[in-house]
């Protein structure tokens, strides 16, 4: 078998490598709270609304706005509010939302084949391609919604009555794109070879070979016994214990040996059980 050069690596394991997992778990979980926060009309809502009664509260999202009340559990959506989506945010964050979601499609699409767990070796710069594109979806998602988080409470059509507060389309964004972010960052980082190899589950060639070494463990010699005399009396018996012993231990009573029969047979006596 030819030599190896000491800058080859080999895989230890077929098994598909920690980082592409996590990136393709990470990156699809990110990917629905990013759906969920695009297309929920909760990113802020108004309490004290002039003119309206204390019950009702308006929630306002980048695509629509609705009226809810909270004695109804049905909002009333499709309000037209022309002073809100008049905002430059409103417009960006309605852009970079849908190309977050289109991206991170694109990625794992590519990061699949890439991944290739049927294979020995993954393909490692498509894999990291892949992540590069989830990893920028995550950084187009957490763009708006920091934007819009840092800048809701100075939106026009507020007022100085109007109690302000986060919706929760703003905390599933941030999840969403952190997902996204470090799915795709791990990905990336198996584009180049770190931590000795650790990170592709690799090893290089003399590191295998030597542990295979010292692992081989020599051959115990055979030990010799030497084989005791035994008695004549017990050569030819099968047995490893004599009648001897037995009879040193009897934790029962036991029976008395029958008498040997009489040559008198004359004798005028009933026989008794232990006779028989």
């Amino acid at each position: 078998m030819p030599s190896r050069s000491s800058g080859q690596w080999i895989r230890t394991s077929m098994r598909t490598p920690g980082i592409l997992i996590f990136g393709l778990v990470m990156a699809p979980c990110g990917w629905i709270l990013d759906l969920t926060a695009t297309v929920a009309p909760n990113w802020r809502t108004l309490n004290n609304v002039p003119n309206t009664p204390s019950s009702q509260y308006t929630e306002q999202g980048i695509w629509d706005v609705c009226l809810a009340s909270t004695i109804s559990s049905s909002p009333t959506c499709g309000q037209q509010d022309a002073s809100y989506f008049g905002n430059y945010i409103i417009r960006v964050a309605q852009g970079l939302m849908v190309a977050s979601l289109i991206v991170t499609l694109v990625g794992l699409a590519v990061a699949i084949p890439g991944v290739r767990c049927w294979k020995d070796k993954p393909n490692w710069v498509v894999a990291g391609l892949g992540g590069l594109l989830i990893f920028l979806s995550g950084v187009m998602t957490i763009i708006p919604i920091s934007w819009y988080n840092y800048t809701f409470s100075n939106l026009t059509s507020v007022t100085s009555l109007n109690d302000v507060r986060i919706g929760y389309c703003i905390v599933l964004g941030y999840i969403g794109g952190i997902f996204e972010v470090l799915g795709g960052l791990v990905m990336t980082i198996g584009m180049c070879r770190c931590c000795g190899g650790k990170n592709r589950g690799e090893r290089r060639v003399e590191e295998v070979r030597s542990a295979q070494f010292h692992q081989q463990k020599p051959r115990p010699r055979p030990t010799y016994v030497p084989r005791t005399s035994r008695p004549a009396s017990s050569a030819s018996s099968s047995v490893p214990y004599t009648r001897d012993e037995l009879d040193d231990d009897v934790s029962f009573p036991r029976a008395k040996s029958p008498a040997a029969h009489s040559a008198n047979t004359s004798y005028p006596g009933r026989p008794y059980d232990a006779d028989l």
